[in-house]
């Protein structure tokens, strides 16, 4: 018998139902999300408050920050609170706010990683064009495109999600509400539907990783050119941003394109793209900009002096 959706509670498994374990995941994760709000909050807050962070690049990363805190508030602060619970369960609808949430926020920094990259390339393979095509009505409007790019591919997410019948089991072996989580309790064939994931979430991370592999080639391939000491600054700040990529894509690359076929080591490696990266972006990303800013100004002399 199908059941009202506003009636069903999924009950989540967590990482593990051993007490003790259960103790030592609340520390860790505490801890973690602790150290993501801290460092994304303070970029966030110095880049709003400092004049001197006026570039594009520190509006990009301002997203960013703001798009790894959101994503990370869609998971953790329920996930830390049940390990201290004997039975953690989740209501139908608390569950599709966090699908949507975490899909959404997730798409949205990958559209930001994106528009990084494109600000990196025109930084160090224009730099005298730089300002005229990176002005701040573009930026915006690329910014505005990222936001609604990444609210399809979540409504989708929802909206498939929305659709599911349920008949009973309601168990899921997970910390979180996803779409391929739920396919299994699903009281219908899903053979068809699980293909809709792969092709929406799957190729949304393997296309946008692909551009942004391809992306950091060219930039490294014109760095020839540079200077060494501005060539050394350019490839430290390639390098950095080339490390965030695969540490967030090569993990949802892992679970999205695949059927819902599970494995052993699928909780790990989801721990790792929704709380690891995210806790070491802050790091990786204002190192990053700090290089790149500097490259940027070497490279306008270079070329100055070329002319």
């Amino acid at each position: 018998m199908l059941l009202n959706n506003n009636m069903i509670e999924f009950i989540l498994l967590g990482l593990t139902q051993d007490p003790v374990k259960k103790k030592i995941v609340f520390v860790v994760f505490l801890l973690s999300y602790l150290g993501t709000l801290l460092g994304n909050s303070l970029i966030i807050v110095t880049i709003k408050t400092s004049r001197a962070l006026g570039s594009p690049m520190y509006f990009f990363l301002f997203y960013l920050s703001l798009s790894d805190t959101c994503f990370s508030t869609s998971i953790a602060p329920r996930m830390i609170v049940d390990t201290l619970l004997k039975n953690s369960t989740i209501s139908f609808s608390e569950c599709m706010i966090q699908v949507f949430s975490f899909h959404f926020f997730g798409c949205l920094e990958i559209f930001v990683l994106i528009l990084m990259a494109v600000d990196c390339y025109v930084a160090i393979c224009k730099p005298l064009h730089y300002m005229s095509i990176m002005n701040w009505q573009v930026c915006s409007m690329l910014v505005g495109v990222a936001w609604v790019g990444a609210w399809v591919p979540s409504s989708v997410q929802i909206y498939l999600a929305l659709s599911l019948p349920f008949c009973g089991p309601n168990v899921i072996d997970h910390y979180l509400c996803d779409f391929q989580l739920l396919l299994k309790l699903a009281c219908t064939d899903t053979y068809m539907t699980n293909l809709l994931p792969v092709s929406n979430s799957g190729a949304t991370c393997t296309v946008s990783f692909v551009m942004l592999m391809f992306s950091y080639v060219i930039i490294l391939h014109s760095l020839r050119k540079h200077r060494t000491e501005g060539r050394k600054k350019a490839l430290s700040t390639c390098i950095s941003h080339i490390v965030v990529v695969i540490f967030f894509f090569g993990p949802s690359i892992f679970i999205y394109t695949r059927p819902t076929e599970t494995f052993p080591m699928d909780k790990m490696i989801t721990v790792f793209y929704t709380f690891g990266t995210h806790l070491i972006n802050p790091l990786i990303c204002t190192l990053r900009n700090a290089e790149g800013e500097k490259c940027h100004e070497e490279a306008m002399e270079q070329e100055t002096d070329l002319r």
